[in-house]
């Protein structure tokens, strides 16, 4: 008997706020619970329904938030709850391991996503190996054996854009772009974003004009050139990454609720959307960013779309300007054609949310389209060589 695609049955997200902002005090179940209630409320699905919770979260450093957020949400004792960690890309993650769920029977109703509460995410320390030593703070655990393989992010983002001719000027229009978009197009995400500690937009965005962004210093520079002089420093800079070409530390939450053909018939839900296809993959770890563009492209095999023509909607989370200026030219479309209202860029980066965040994006403008059976696209790329991308569609009988 065929598997039936698990369907969409609403979607919504927090806004993104900068780390150490309004949501400062959060823990993850502080923050994702609002959003997981709401979302019920909009589907007119009881809690007592729910089977299982995936939530993707990168920094909470052990425990089960997914687990935390199901009994902070009040949903039943039974569910099922798994939380996530492929970094960046967990958020997305988590809602494909929810969609297996229920195309293999396991569930009827899964609530997935992710959350990330940058603010309040523990310090970590490596425990030292001899008694008389002290522990040692670390920012970010490796992400792959040998330190060849795991540059810092930002200085494989930098040395790819030096490799590849992407100028920092290149950069800095894209970004601005980005924001542009964003702040142009604030009104349509009320909608999908549920008020958390009194926010109701994304908090980012801004209007920054070009002669600033020209001052701005550059944070991450190729190491390719040996900077011996003044010329080799100008030539690193030239291609180098700014502040405003780097998406922003960040607190979020996104979910979306997924449920079988039977769950729909039984509660007398309306899905919105179908989730087609998706996958997850690895690729060179030294160069992370570029996972997203892998993973979109074995989505879209999947999905048996050859044509990105036929994709209403494409949206990446872009950690860095350079990433969203290779994935257009790799999947053969125009900057302008990727995150029409803005991208992570514009709103910042709450690493375990970030994928689900850009899902709920991709969601909400197309069912703000005319009635058809869209197909919209959504990646990210995460820490170590990951990529996850999915293919959705609308369901045009489903549109008010």
């Amino acid at each position: 008997m065929p598997t039936q695609a698990p369907l969409i049955a609403a979607w919504a997200r927090s806004a993104v706020v900068p780390r150490g902002g309004a949501f400062k005090a959060l823990q993850p179940h502080d923050l994702a619970a609002p959003v997981l209630k709401a979302l019920l409320a909009q589907a007119g699905v009881d809690a007592a329904a729910v089977d299982a919770v995936l939530l993707g979260n990168a920094l909470g450093a052990g425990g089960n938030p997914a687990r935390m957020l199901a009994l902070h949400a009040s949903l039943p004792l039974q569910c099922a709850a798994y939380t996530v960690d492929t970094q960046c890309c967990a958020g997305l993650d988590a809602v494909a391991m929810g969609a297996a769920l229920i195309a293999s029977g396991q569930a009827h109703v899964v609530v997935a996503g992710g959350v990330e509460a940058w603010s309040t995410s523990p310090i970590r320390m490596h425990r030292p190996l001899q008694a008389d030593d002290s522990p040692v703070a670390y920012e970010r655990p490796a992400f792959a054996p040998t330190p060849e393989q795991d540059p810092d992010m930002l200085l494989s983002a930098a040395r790819y854009a030096a490799a590849h001719g992407y100028t920092r000027a290149e950069q800095e229009a894209y970004a601005l772009h980005s924001h542009q978009k964003a702040v142009a197009h604030q009104h349509h995400m009320t909608a999908e974003i549920v008020p958390v500690a009194g926010v109701t937009h994304d908090a980012y965005p801004r209007v920054i004009d070009a002669a600033r962004a020209q001052r701005m210093p550059v944070v991450a520079r190729s190491d390719q050139w040996a900077v011996k002089d003044a010329d080799a420093q100008t030539d690193a800079d030239s291609y180098g990454l700014t502040a405003l070409t780097i998406s922003a530390q960040a607190d979020g939450a996104a979910l979306v609720l997924l449920v079988s053909h039977a769950a729909a018939a039984r509660f007398n839900l309306r899905p919105k959307a179908t989730w087609v296809a998706s996958a997850s993959v690895g690729g060179a770890p030294e160069w992370p960013m570029l996972c997203a563009e892998l993973a979109a492209r074995q989505a879209l095999v999947r999905a048996g779309i050859a044509d990105v023509g036929r994709l209403k909607h494409v949206e990446l989370h872009d950690a860095f300007a350079v990433q969203g200026l290779s994935f257009a030219k790799g999947l053969g479309l125009k900057p302008a054609q990727i995150n029409p209202q803005g991208g992570g860029l514009a709103r910042g980066h709450p690493i375990g949310a970030s994928g689900a965040i850009a899902l709920v994006r991709l969601l909400a403008d197309l069912s703000r389209g005319p009635e058809s059976s869209d197909y919209g696209l959504v990646a990210v790329a995460g820490a170590g060589g990951l990529g996850s991308a999915a293919v959705v569609q609308m369901q045009p009988s489903s549109q008010d």
